[in-house]
């Protein structure tokens, strides 16, 4: 997600914020960006990898539940909500963005053990 006001041209890493908690990217917050400029940082991301991944739990999915936040798919999986209103991501999008943000050496982030 983007800041209100934030120029489109000109846009800025503390212009993009995250679509589960609402922080600003920055040095030592690491995103993932999805369909539509839709982001997870990394500390959701963690959040939602031990709840879904780890813990195997999280909501029920399917219709009638919400889309995803990262893919704007409506999956019979289950998810996971942030902080914000109608913030879900499901499982898969977790998944996969965890192997993003563990591939990239200088950031330092690990998926979360049990």
């Amino acid at each position: 997600m983007r800041r209100e006001g934030c120029d489109p041209n000109d846009v800025r890493m503390s212009d993009v914020l995250c679509d589960f908690c609402g922080r600003e990217w920055g040095e030592s917050l690491p995103m993932v960006e999805g369909h539509l400029g839709s982001c997870i940082c990394g500390d959701c991301l963690r959040d939602a990898y031990r709840a879904l991944v780890v813990a195997g739990g999280g909501g029920a999915g399917g219709s009638g539940h919400g889309a995803c936040r990262l893919c704007r798919e409506e999956r019979d999986e289950r998810s996971w909500s942030g902080a914000l209103p109608g913030a879900r991501v499901c499982r898969r999008c977790v998944r996969q963005s965890a192997a993003v943000l563990q591939k990239d050496p200088d950031l330092g982030w690990r998926k979360p053990e049990s």
